[in-house]
């Protein structure tokens, strides 16, 4: 089939895909790690025998756990087959659990291109990452979205200063945008065979106590510049905008930003210690509003709020709508969290 004349060479190379070398092995520490960055004590993050108690055969990881090893592989995306672009905005990502990661899975993660579109002169790009066990069942798909930034969108003096600045084999500018060697590999055809995380949630409140239209305890977060330092060396998320002051401001900040995945952790924790289970969610989805701003000498307050939105007697299920603001903005321009009940 031939494509339209108006069709991008971006928009060419939609279902691109490569799988990651080697497996990820999710390691108890790691867990730990991740869970402290994003403030999580949720017990069965940490304690094994919490864990065991509500059926898992290692700890927990959080659920925004993902974007970690899913933006290590997203590297070669963004840097050689996404074309165009000199950096990137987030600006959604939905996190699909379709069983609890544990510490000992070993995960094969792939990355595929799954679309491009255009919107008020922006291109907005969503990248897949699927994550499978060593038994061949997928056990988690992440979605992330961002826009596309070009020079024209930056200030020349932000490049030298990012250059400057970064870790040593990191480069979110000056992003290799030649065609020359480019060859579009697909998804190989094949059956996909998702893992069933449906086996019981004992943890979490029951279905019979809920009803549409309540509330959940409202639920302050303080972030200091050493929570987003520490949070940038756990994730991998190097970009100074979080750390940097003046590259912050260069870019047209009015100060460093606390990075868009922290604040959806922070948001996942608070919701499952009210649900009591991180492992009974089935899909949290959060399109960006306003970055929290985190100033060197009061840091930042999240206020987290929340609401069950919907109820399903049948299954047992529910949808919270979860809110987040900052200085009285609103961080989290809409998301929700899909939840079993005991």
């Amino acid at each position: 089939m031939t494509a339209p004349a108006d069709t991008s060479p971006l928009e060419l190379r939609v279902g691109h895909y490569y799988q990651m070398d080697g497996t990820y092995l999710v390691g108890r520490e790691k867990v730990r790690e991740y869970a402290r960055a994003v403030q999580d004590y949720h017990p069965a993050h940490w304690d094994l025998a919490a864990a065991a108690e509500l059926g898992y055969s290692g700890l927990v990881a959080p659920l925004t756990f993902t974007s970690t090893p899913g933006m290590a592989c997203n590297r070669r995306m963004f840097e050689s087959i996404v074309v165009g672009y000199d950096t990137y905005l987030q600006t959604e990502e939905v996190f699909e659990q379709h069983r609890p990661i544990v510490a000992g899975d070993e995960l094969h993660i792939d990355v595929e291109l799954t679309s491009v579109r255009r919107t008020a002169g922006r291109d907005f790009i969503t990248v897949a990452n699927t994550f499978t066990d060593s038994a061949g069942e997928r056990v988690h798909t992440l979605h992330t979205t961002v826009v596309g930034v070009t020079a024209d969108d930056l200030n020349p003096a932000v490049k030298q200063a990012v250059q400057n600045a970064m870790m040593h084999d990191v480069n979110i500018l000056d992003i290799d945008g030649s065609d020359a060697s480019y060859h579009k590999t697909v998804r190989p055809e094949g059956e996909v065979r998702i893992a069933d995380g449906s086996t019981g949630t004992p943890g979490t409140a029951s279905f019979d106590d809920l009803k549409v239209g309540d509330e959940l305890p409202v639920h302050h977060t303080r972030l200091s510049r050493g929570d987003l330092v520490n949070y940038a060396g756990v994730a991998g998320d190097a970009n100074p905008i979080h750390w940097d002051e003046d590259i912050a401001k260069l870019a047209g900040l009015p100060d460093v930003i606390a990075h868009g995945m922290l604040t959806m952790g922070l948001g996942a924790g608070f919701v499952s210690s009210w649900s009591g289970d991180p492992g009974a969610v089935t899909r949290y989805s959060v399109r960006l509003s306003q970055p929290a701003i985190v100033s060197a000498k009061e840091g930042a307050d999240i206020e987290f709020s929340g609401r069950i939105k919907s109820l399903d007697p049948q299954t047992r299920t529910g949808v919270v709508i979860v809110g987040a603001k900052s200085s009285g903005r609103k961080i989290f321009g809409l998301a929700t969290m899909d939840i079993r009940f005991r």
